[in-house]
């Protein structure tokens, strides 16, 4: 591989011009093909197979009128006087009027007619359906709702907006994600000591992920994806994209300043830094890809989505950053310095210096690694407590009209109202199957935490129905949990006593067993996730001790991360410092996330590390010394590409979102448990106590495993004979001429 590397590098550099022409017209194509085509994307989480799923197929079956427009609730509270009021009853019947004038609307339930008014009377709502589903109603229509809440607002009626129609749009590219890239530019700036050189892994990297984005566009118009999966594309095509151009300008640079000539510099550096590039690409891919073994659609669909950001990013990496280092030409040399950065970055150091962090880690191992396993083990305890759930607009800043409308709903009929669930029940009896229905679900309203149970509605057939069950408690209340799961246990027993089959549905239960769906998948993944680290690093490393200490360092990094996550989302502990309006489960679908997205991150920063380190090893044969080394050389670079991801992650965190926040929160910690306390500490003292042992492989085992060139020590070794033999050339050249001179002067 890196031979290939090596030769793709020359390749770029000779045809530089073209490969960034390239590079930018096909952005432009994408970009054209993608804005003209638009998003499609949806805000679908349905796992199939699961019991509410299957209970929402029969409810459809009986129930075909139901259809699937979306709706939008509108929530109306008075404060004065009641809404029954002749003043508010007639304000409000003229605005659904306006409202049935859109010709998009199918049918508009008035609270008057529905009695659906809280017992005070001071609060009601009204449903509106279209003949859309909930992602296609026009902005026209939601423009013309808007208008209408605002004349009611402007009367003294407060009105906000629920329902299945969104109105908070998911928004991305905003000032904080801004403010994420300008620390990385400084990061990098302090890193290079240039700002010339710290803008180029920022440029490549924003043309991959133009790139990625556009492809990911397209791509939701065929087919079926969530509209937050192009959110987690921009969080690691960002990063990924930048610390991948970072570690190949970092070695550029070396091989500079060790007296390469410049287009050989970016070839070897191509073979080396981009070997590991590959390889770590390979891995996230692998790692997002794996996704799919869940078997959860929307979870693959994000994996998959994630994976083609990444693949372009290792694309851009390693062919058209050499295309771009080649015309930077001297101006990104480490002669080439800025005096500014110089001087607040400090004096540069010595060739051999040691690094005085790899001291003090390599002197005390035992102490360090005791350290670190227990700072690791405390954070990690909170993930024994965790709750699994799906954000609703409970979990939404009070700035939202969905908020505010939600907890007006519950103000107004109780907690239970905003998690109602839905029972549907059928018999196969022909006699009176409402009667036999009726009889069978009488049960329901005497299970603990039910509020109250509303008359069941028969369907056209007569041979189901469905019973609405308002719990006394919200949907992500672990009692309502408890109701949904007993209301199942005692519908088998039904079943078998008197042949009628009852399920249960709605937003609360999809949530409930998508939640239950992906906890059950975690370990799998886990135990997957686990082998395949295991296998690769095997095959990079050529060592048996080496792979199970990465391993472990992984399990330490993701339990620690889903631990704070716990902490801070589920239990709010720092919850206003991180701008989170309400403490509530963490998001079903995250553990799974962190962990491929952590696992492929996390043996970026292993390879980038440890592939120095035996280096050094394989020419000294001195452990301690290859370890100081590998941090001297790699730290560094590993230190700044772990803060430029922490920097990207962490302006996510500030998103009005709450998927978007929890995503950017467990992502920027996860990055920084594995870079700093796991791989820049904890490794180095593990590998300290286990000495020369560390790279110990069976022979036998040796000669099986293919021989993966991550270093590109045969790379290295052929440029530099070729370099060594042509300065030779030159100085017998140099002697020649000089003995030639003086026999003519003689």
């Amino acid at each position: 591989m890196a031979k290939l590397l090596f030769r793709l590098g020359e390749w770029s550099v000779r045809k530089r011009k073209m490969v960034i022409a390239g590079g930018l017209m096909l952005l432009l194509l994408v970009a054209a093909l993608g804005l003209g085509l638009g998003t499609s994307f949806t805000g679908e989480m349905t796992i199939p197979g699961t019991k509410s799923e299957q209970a929402g197929i029969i409810l459809n079956e009986e129930f075909p009128s139901s259809g699937d427009g979306g709706q939008i609730r509108l929530v109306f509270k008075s404060e004065k006087a009641t809404l029954e009021s002749e003043s508010n009853k007639k304000w409000i019947t003229e605005a659904l009027k306006v409202v049935q004038s859109d010709s998009s609307v199918t049918s508009i339930v008035s609270p008057y007619d529905a009695g659906t008014l809280s017992a005070d009377k001071k609060i009601g709502y009204a449903d509106v359906t279209y003949s859309q589903p909930a992602n296609e109603v026009t902005e026209n229509s939601k423009e013309h709702v808007l208008g209408v809440v605002e004349r009611l607002q402007d009367r003294g009626i407060q009105t906000e907006l629920a329902g299945s129609v969104a109105f908070s749009e998911l928004e991305i590219g905003g000032t904080s994600e801004v403010i994420g890239v300008l620390i990385a530019f400084m990061i990098l700036a302090f890193t290079f000591t240039s700002f010339l050189a710290a803008g180029l892994p920022i440029l490549t990297a924003v043309v991959g992920l133009g790139i990625g984005m556009m492809i990911i566009v397209i791509g939701s118009n065929v087919v079926s994806m969530a509209s937050f999966s192009i959110t987690l594309a921009v969080m690691l095509a960002l990063a990924v994209g930048i610390d991948y151009a970072l570690f190949i300008m970092s070695r550029y640079r070396q091989q500079l300043a060790a007296g390469f000539e410049r287009n050989t510099a970016i070839a070897q550096a191509n073979a080396t830094a981009g070997s590991s590039v590959v390889f770590a690409g390979i891995t996230v891919i692998i790692a997002l890809v794996g996704l799919s073994v869940v078997q959860i659609p929307f979870i693959t669909m994000m994996g998959l989505a994630a994976a083609v950001s990444v693949f372009v990013a290792v694309l851009i990496a390693v062919i058209f950053v050499p295309a771009v280092l080649a015309v930077a030409g001297d101006r990104i040399s480490p002669a080439r310095e800025n005096k500014w950065l110089r001087k607040w970055s400090g004096p540069k150091k010595a060739e051999g210096t040691e690094n005085r962090w790899g001291k003090i880690v390599t002197r005390k191992p035992w102490l360090t690694a005791i350290l670190c396993i227990v700072l690791l083990t405390v954070c990690t305890i909170p993930f024994l407590h965790m709750q699994l759930g799906l954000p609703d607009s409970g979990l939404k800043s009070t700035e939202t009209t969905e908020r505010r409308g939600y907890d007006l709903l519950a103000e107004g009929f109780g907690e239970g109202f905003n998690g109602q669930l839905v029972v549907v029940a059928r018999t196969a009896k022909t006699e009176d199957p409402q009667a036999d229905i009726a009889k069978a679900t009488s049960y329901i309203k005497n299970l603990p935490d039910v509020a109250s149970v509303y008359p069941l509605i028969p369907s056209p057939s007569g041979k189901a129905a469905i019973i609405t069950v308002l719990p006394e408690t919200g949907p992500h209340d672990i009692k309502t949990t408890e109701l949904v799961q007993s209301i199942r246990e005692e519908a088998e027993q039904v079943m078998k006593d008197n042949n009628v089959e009852i399920m249960v549905t709605g937003g609360t239960a999809v949530n409930i067993d998508i939640s239950e769906k992906l906890d059950e998948a975690l370990p799998k993944f886990a135990i997957l996730i686990v082998g395949l680290a295991f296998v690769l690093l095997m095959l990079v490393f050529r060592s048996i001790l080496v792979p199970i200490k990465a391993v472990l360092g992984f399990l330490f990094t993701l339990g620690s991360t889903l631990g704070v996550i716990v902490l801070v989302i589920q239990d709010g502990y720092l919850a206003n410092f991180f701008g989170i309006p309400e403490p509530g489960p963490v998001l079903s679908f995250l553990p799974i996330l962190v962990t491929g997205i952590l696992f492929g991150l996390a043996m970026d920063y292993e390879v980038f590390l440890v592939s120095r380190m035996r280096e050094d090893y394989n020419h000294t044969g001195d452990a301690v010394k290859s370890i100081r080394s590998g941090i001297t050389h790699s730290g560094p670079v590993v230190s700044a590409a772990g803060l430029i991801m922490i920097a990207v992650f962490a302006s996510f965190i500030f998103a009005g979102d709450a998927m978007i926040k929890s995503m950017g929160l467990a992502l920027a910690f996860g990055i920084l448990v594995d870079a700093f306390i796991v791989r820049m500490t904890l490794v180095p003292a593990v590998m300290t106590l286990l000495g020369r042992s560390a790279w110990y492989l069976p022979k036998w085992l040796d000669r099986i495993l293919p021989n993966i060139d991550v270093e590109g020590e045969s790379v290295m070794k052929d440029t530099h004979s070729i370099d060594t033999s042509i300065s030779s050339k030159k100085d017998e050249e140099s002697e020649s001429s000089t003995l030639m001179s003086k026999e003519k002067s003689g």
